[in-house]
């Protein structure tokens, strides 16, 4: 259910590796072939950008950006379908009304002050830290802004910026999908999915219809990101030759990319490491150190498989085993979390935005910079729990502030890395919130 080799995968590689010599197991791995492809787009930029891609009319320079729009299209054209169907389908999981009524309101509760205290340590970080802005912007939007943007620059009034995202909230499901209305999709998921919860009955055919579809589109998703080196090469290429060869903004461009990805690892752990387990200990009368130790094996888990699906069934035995949470509230609160309880997507998709738009050279306000974190929380609801899925949520906030979608390769070449982290810190935000639900619904305390 990852992109990543499975355990089995990877011993039966391994074995042939050293067995008949055949391509070793790491020249397999996405992560590393990104990065691959990222080296050889910069290698590209600067050895040919005064030769032959110079001239942006050139067969050479067409064709790179033939492969990059090429991919960025195959991109777009799941967002809308993934976030609809995902989110539908982690709504349905629930299936069972009288859970819904019993625990659903302590449930999301949970998930909106926890992902709410991620945006918060994003903010705090965006307003003094931004250590990035020591440098100059790299790349100056030369092109106008799309007609895509959902935050009109003028709007220098919270009201007014919150009747814009209501007004994209409440539309036809139909004319969201086609517009790719990402606000608009995700209220009219969560609506029919509670619809379908309450109005149907557990048999109905149309919940397996909706997994079935879940299960096409991520295939689908997958046959795409076996592509991505080759679209994060070209995008790269087309990046550096903008960026200017011999210009010496190579280095501050690093500088700056490390800094950034320095500053959400450590804003994800201390909301890992820090504000959850404080929210356990306070609501759920558990140790910090003690949850830490029983729920390191999904943590584990989630860390080196970046998918919070992937952990869901050693996540429930966790909550079994170690925890003592009731089976009906761990089934109801952990698949629900893995699609709608993004705290450490929220995050890094928010700060990566104002990153991006900073080295776009786009100025954002104050208000501005808040809606976007809005939106953040929006879009990481509904991501599926995959690796990368994040990426699909990220490209509404890209569109929101007018931000070009080829600035996700940026991202795409740290995201891996980070995806890491933020997963197991998605996963232990889910155990925590079981523990809590368990323990306000009246259950036996769970196992101190």
């Amino acid at each position: 259910r990852t992109e990543s080799p499975s355990t089995l995968e990877s011993v039966f590689v391994t074995i042939s590796c050293k067995s008949h010599g055949v391509v070793p197991l790491i020249f397999k791995n996405l992560t590393f072939q990104i990065f691959i492809g990222a080296l050889l787009g910069v290698a590209v930029g600067l050895l040919f950008g005064d030769g032959a891609l110079a001239n942006p009319d050139s067969d050479a320079y067409q064709i790179i950006l033939l492969l990059k729009s090429a991919f960025l299209s195959a991109l777009k054209m799941l967002i809308a379908p993934m976030i609809f169907f995902s989110l539908i389908g982690g709504i349905i999981s629930i299936g069972d009304v009288i859970k819904l009524r019993e625990i659903g309101g302590i449930t999301v509760l949970y998930y909106f002050s926890t992902t709410l205290i991620a945006i918060v340590l994003g903010l705090i970080a965006i307003f003094f830290i931004h250590p990035w802005t020591m440098y100059p912007a790299i790349v100056e939007i030369q092109t106008a802004i799309p007609e895509s943007r959902m935050i009109d620059p003028g709007s220098d009034s919270i009201v007014l910026v919150l009747s814009q995202i209501l007004s994209l909230a409440l539309t036809n499901p139909v004319s969201a999908l086609v517009n790719l209305n990402i606000i608009g999709i995700v209220t009219n998921a969560i609506l029919i999915g509670l619809a379908m919860v309450l109005a149907l009955p557990k048999q109905s055919s149309l919940f397996g219809f909706i997994d079935q579809v879940n299960a096409v589109i991520i295939q689908v998703l997958k046959w795409v990101l076996k592509f991505l080196p080759i679209g994060i090469f070209a995008i790269i290429v087309d990046f550096t030759i903008k960026l200017g060869v011999g210009e010496g903004n190579s280095a501050d461009f690093l500088t700056q990319l490390l800094q950034f990805s320095m500053l959400v690892i450590s804003l994800t752990l201390f909301h890992g490491m820090v504000v959850l387990p404080l929210i356990a200990w306070f609501f759920g009368d558990k140790s910090p150190v003690k949850l830490l130790k029983q729920i390191s094996r999904p943590l584990i888990v989630a860390f080196s498989t970046s998918s919070s699906a992937a952990t869901l069934p050693v996540s429930m035995r966790t909550c079994d085993e170690e925890l003592g949470i009731d089976s009906s509230v761990s089934s109801f609160v952990l698949p629900l979390g893995a699609t709608m309880n993004m705290d450490g997507t929220a995050l890094f998709e928010a700060v990566a935005a104002v990153f991006l738009a900073y080295l776009y050279g786009i100025e954002l306000t104050t208000i501005m910079i808040f809606s976007v974190f809005l939106m953040s929380m929006v879009s990481s609801i509904g991501a599926p729990g995959m690796p990368s899925a994040s990426m699909a949520g990220m490209q509404m906030v890209l569109l929101a502030v007018g931000i070009p979608l080829e600035a996700i390769a940026i991202l795409l070449v740290i995201e891996r890395p980070l995806d890491t982290v933020r997963t197991a810190v998605n996963v232990e935000g889910d155990i925590i919130g079981a523990l809590i639900v368990n323990k306000y619904r009246g259950n036996s305390p769970a196992r101190q």
